[in-house]
C-alpha cells in the first residue's frame, strides 16, 4: 500500500494520519508523466511537478482503475472514510482541479480525467507500467568514445529525456530555467528531444569538454539509429 507523507486530518478533535488510498505501489506512466505511488511523485518528462497530497491521491484511486467510473461517492470513503467532518463536494472539485493544472488539461477537453457529471470521474489516459528498477549504476568512464553503454535514467524514472542535437539542448536548457512546460511538450512532439527508455543501449561517439556531453547513437527501441546527445552522468556500464 502506498504511503503519502505529510498529510492530516482532524477527526472528533484528534490528529491521525490519512490512510493512503493507494492498493499497489510502484511507478505508472501515462504520456509525458510518470507517477511515484509510493513516494506520491509526479514528473513530466523528467521534471517534477508540484501536487498536493488530496489531488496526488484522488490520481492514485484513478489509476488503480483506468478506463472505469470512480464515484463521488467512492472517492468520500476513500479520501475522507469514518466520521471525517468536511465539506466534500467542495473539496473533491477543488482536488481534481489542482489535479488538472498539474496534468495541464482543460476539463472541457479532458486528456487523462474525464468528468461525469454527478457520477464522478474516470481515467481516459494510455497507462502504462514502468520498467522494474535497474541495479546500481556504474558510471561509464570519460574517456570512452566507442564503447557501448546504456542509458541511467534519474530517480526512479522509466525514461531518459534527451536532445536530438546541439540546437534542442540549448532550447531545452531556456524552456527548463523558465519553467516551460509546454515549450518542452512541443520539442518532444517534433522529436527535437527523445524519451528514449532507461537501460536503452548507445555507442558514445564523441565525449565533449569540459561539460562532459555526449553524443551517441541510440541502437534500441523506436529511435533505433538516431544519434542524441547526453550527459555523461547519464551513462552507465553494460554489466
Amino acid at each position: 500500500m502506498a504511503v503519502f507523507p505529510g498529510s492530516v486530518i482532524v477527526v472528533a478533535g484528534r490528529r491521525e494520519s490519512m490512510p493512503s488510498p493507494g492498493r499497489f505501489s510502484g511507478v505508472l506512466r501515462f504520456d509525458l508523466f510518470e507517477v511515484d505511488l509510493r513516494a506520491g511523485e509526479l514528473y513530466k518528462a523528467g521534471r517534477k511537478i508540484r501536487l498536493q497530497v488530496l489531488p496526488f491521491q484522488a490520481l492514485a484511486i484513478l489509476l488503480e482503475r483506468p478506463g472505469e467510473v470512480v464515484t463521488r461517492k467512492e472517492f468520500e470513503k476513500r479520501l475522507w472514510p469514518g466520521d471525517t467532518y468536511v465539506d466534500f463536494d467542495h473539496s473533491l472539485n477543488t482536488a481534481v482541479k489542482k489535479l488538472r493544472q498539474a496534468l495541464g488539461e482543460d476539463k472541457n477537453k479532458p486528456r487523462f480525467v474525464e468528468t461525469l457529471p454527478k457520477r464522478g470521474y474516470r481515467f481516459i489516459g494510455n497507462l502504462e507500467h514502468a520498467a522494474p528498477p535497474l541495479p546500481a549504476k556504474t558510471p561509464a568512464p570519460s574517456s570512452g568514445v566507442g564503447q557501448l553503454v546504456r542509458l541511467c535514467a534519474e530517480s526512479k524514472l522509466s525514461f531518459v529525456l534527451v536532445s536530438a542535437d546541439e540546437e534542442a539542448a540549448a532550447e531545452r536548457e531556456k524552456l527548463e530555467a523558465a519553467g516551460d512546460d509546454v515549450g518542452l511538450s512541443l520539442l518532444i512532439m517534433s522529436q527535437k528531444l527523445l524519451l528514449v527508455p532507461n537501460a536503452t543501449q548507445v555507442r558514445i561517439l564523441e565525449i565533449q569538454q569540459p561539460d562532459s556531453r555526449c553524443q551517441v547513437r541510440i541502437l534500441e527501441g523506436e529511435h533505433y539509429g538516431k544519434t542524441a546527445l547526453v550527459l555523461l552522468k547519464d551513462l552507465a556500464e553494460i554489466p
